[in-house]
């Protein structure tokens, strides 16, 4: 089962939390992983093997991340050069 999720890395972040942060691209929300084991469990050869047998289970979670695009933050430095750029060109009277 797949899952795709945008992963945004900001080294410069105040909190340790937010400097790699997971997020469904849909929704926006971080995805509850807990939730995604279950229902793999639930609808694969695993849930079978275990059953509805009560207890702790030692399970192996295979997590494979492939990068398919990756687009750079901007810095609010080049943000406000490009506006400044912007409000110089010349402006046409009609």
């Amino acid at each position: 089962m797949d899952n795709y999720y945008i992963l945004s890395i900001n080294s410069q972040a105040d909190y340790e939390w937010d400097r790699c942060v997971l997020r469904n691209p849909i929704t926006g929300q971080r995805p509850d992983l807990t939730q995604e084991i279950t229902q793999c469990l639930a609808c694969g050869e695993t849930a079978e093997s275990i059953g509805k047998q009560p207890g702790s289970h030692l399970v192996k979670v295979s997590i494979n991340v492939e990068i398919l695009e990756t687009v750079p933050q901007v810095s609010e430095s080049i943000v406000n050069s490009s506006l400044h750029q912007v409000s110089k060109l010349p402006t046409a009277i009609w």
